[in-house]
């Protein structure tokens, strides 16, 4: 007999970007770091005009632990969108 455990979750890969306040460059790489050390991330970059977006890429990233850890090391982080990368 066959016990059926249920659906089989796939993990998506997501593309968040983050709304940071950054004053200094010290912020900035403060910032990737953060982004670097989260599991599942593959990519961290910076974007805007103003170099005050992260983005982030990867695999079961959560979005909202992110933004916590960001607010209490850098500032005011907030997030901006949440979308799926198409493999």
């Amino acid at each position: 007999a066959f016990y059926n455990a249920g659906p089989v979750l796939t993990i998506l890969t997501l593309k968040i970007l983050i709304s940071v306040s950054m004053r200094c460059e010290k912020c900035r790489s403060e910032a990737l770091k953060i982004g670097a050390k989260t599991t599942g991330v593959t990519f961290v970059g910076i974007e805007g005009e103003e170099k005050d977006k992260v983005v982030v890429i990867g695999e079961g990233v959560d979005a909202a632990c992110l933004v916590v850890r960001l607010r209490k090391k850098v500032g005011f982080a907030d997030i901006i969108s949440v979308a799926d990368v198409d493999s």
